[in-house]
């Protein structure tokens, strides 16, 4: 009991209980929201070429760090792509500000994200395509990007946890039936005042998904004041969560008026300022991960995707029954959401 007091007290004050541990990694290309990261030596780089294994490109979620893929040594699913030979890339959209307002989803999809496509494809040389793996609304970029552009040499993208369906994800039916009556203006206005999502705002609601946690965090440290492993990756969680970005505001403005209050994606075609994107148009092999236990995006928001892409020439969906962050970055990921991709990867080699 004692130990136990005397670990939280530790914590409580900031202390670590383990060194950060980032794979080693190379920036490739740095420029405002689009720094582009090559994982793994040069020796992992030059044995992937020799295998003709493509590129993975990682897209994070907006308003997530794109650490988010390689959170600790036993968190990282860069780390698992170069077990299994195959050489991952991330880009990193960085802190948003309030000068930053302007940006929407036309700059990720039409800009940034297609140009880091082409910086990877530049860097890594020997492969004609890539395939492309984001979580969260990383996935909703993803498929926005092929989407508005089919020429991209982009061979399968795997969207994990990602809401393609708002109807189905609460609290945004509710939030709908409650602004109905007056539009979609008052919280546009809002969001435009306020120049997006700031920060704060998205760490509280991000904590609040998993307040159950909260409460049993000092019993858990109690509980493991001797397994710093375990500790550890709590930490881990912490930092994640402290550390969550903000929205820009013209894409929030987008994300509620084309995403919850329209609900576009559930039809598959989104209408950007006269501008449709279609897709249910996208013509490479997807693959679409989901959970029941998803606080966040529920199973029945990820798999609506299995309905948008049934024309696809592959369309694929596991459940794996975990947390939102879990999907990626867990035991539960390390199990059974790696393995997934890497057969559906290796099935396209």
């Amino acid at each position: 009991m004692l130990d136990g007091v005397r670990t939280l007290y530790r914590l409580t004050r900031g202390d670590r209980v383990a060194d950060d541990q980032p794979t080693p990694h190379t920036v490739i290309a740095e420029g405002p929201h689009r720094t582009l990261r090559r994982y793994g030596t040069d020796d992992d780089l030059d044995s992937a070429r020799a295998a003709g294994r493509p590129p993975v490109l990682l897209v994070p979620p907006l308003a997530v760090p794109a650490r988010c893929y390689d959170l600790a040594p036993d968190m990282s699913l860069v780390a698992f792509l170069l077990s299994t030979g195959r050489i991952p890339y991330v880009v990193d959209f960085g802190e948003m500000h309030y000068a930053d307002r302007h940006l929407g989803f036309e700059d990720f999809f039409d800009d940034i994200t297609p140009q880091a496509i082409h910086r990877t494809l530049d860097d890594y040389r020997q492969a004609a395509t890539l395939d492309l793996a984001a979580w969260s609304l990383g996935g909703t970029v993803a498929f926005l990007t092929v989407a508005a552009h089919p020429e991209l040499p982009v061979r399968s993208i795997t969207a994990i946890g990602t809401p393609l369906n708002y109807a189905v994800v609460q609290p945004y039916p509710l939030v709908r039936a409650v602004t109905r009556p007056i539009g979609d203006k008052p919280v546009t206005l809002a969001l435009k005042a306020m120049g997006g999502i700031p920060a704060p705002l998205v760490r509280v609601a991000y904590r609040a998904t998993a307040w159950q946690r909260e409460l049993r965090k000092p019993g858990y440290i109690m509980r493991n004041a001797d397994n710093t492993e375990a500790l550890a990756r709590m930490q881990v969680i912490d930092w994640f969560q402290e550390s969550l970005p903000g929205y820009p505001g013209k894409l929030a403005e987008q994300m509620w008026q084309n995403l919850v209050f329209r609900n576009e994606l559930a039809a598959g075609v989104l209408d950007f300022d006269g501008r449709p994107i279609d897709l249910t148009a996208i013509g490479v092999p997807i693959q679409l991960f989901g959970s029941h236990r998803d606080a966040i995006v529920s199973w029945a928001g990820a798999h609506h995707g299995v309905e948008i892409f049934g024309d696809s020439p592959q369309v694929h969906f596991t459940t794996v029954e975990t947390s939102h962050l879990g999907l990626i970055a867990s035991s539960d990921a390390g199990a059974e959401t790696w393995p997934r991709i890497e057969e559906f990867l290796g099935a396209l080699d």
